[in-house]
């Protein structure tokens, strides 16, 4: 089995930085192009993620994720922190008004933060390819073409992981299938 180009770059291949720029820019820039608002923020952002790539490369372990995931996941961590950095300004609110949002927003985050635990062990019920596939799908928000073009997977298999894995989740969630029920 050969590595991974993230293996690759672990292990000093200096070859590997520039494989690893032309197979994941195309996917780096759009999600960069997606969360930020201008072109030099964008720009920016895509530097870090392929620093963090190369500083975290002995990381990856495709016993756990596939490589796209990996990237991805680095890649939507840098922007979000990128997003919040550049969203944060001070805004003037009354003491008490932040106070009371501030509980609304713990009870609803406890909440939310649950049902997340729940999605996500529902997810690991699936098989990896499925797992990587529907992580691409829902997480970061790639078209099926996207992932197919992305993974090597055929479009037609990538459609059919993403019902399933939908179908086989909704089933561990103990909700129904949406498909072919008819609502009264």
């Amino acid at each position: 089995m050969t590595d991974t180009l993230l293996q690759r770059i672990a292990g000093g291949d200096r070859a590997a930085v520039a494989a690893c720029i032309d197979t994941y820019s195309g996917l780096v820039w759009s999600l960069a192009r997606r969360f930020l608002q201008n072109e030099a923020d964008a720009e920016e952002a895509v530097q870090e993620i392929f620093l963090e790539l190369w500083e975290k490369a002995e990381r990856f372990d495709p016993g756990v994720a596939g490589e796209v995931t990996f990237v991805s996941m680095i890649a939507r961590r840098r922007l979000i922190d990128r997003r919040r950095k550049l969203d944060n300004e001070p805004v003037a609110e009354a003491l008490d008004e932040i106070e009371h949002s501030l509980c609304e927003d713990a009870t609803g985050l406890l909440e939310a933060n649950a049902e997340l635990e729940r999605v996500v062990d529902a997810i690991r019920t699936l098989k990896p390819e499925q797992q990587e596939v529907i992580n691409m799908a829902s997480w970061l928000g790639m078209s099926h073409s996207a992932i197919a073009e992305q993974t090597g997977i055929p479009l037609g298999t990538v459609k059919s992981y993403v019902a399933r894995g939908l179908v086989k989740i909704r089933e561990v969630l103990g909700e129904p299938a949406l498909a072919g029920k008819a609502t009264s």
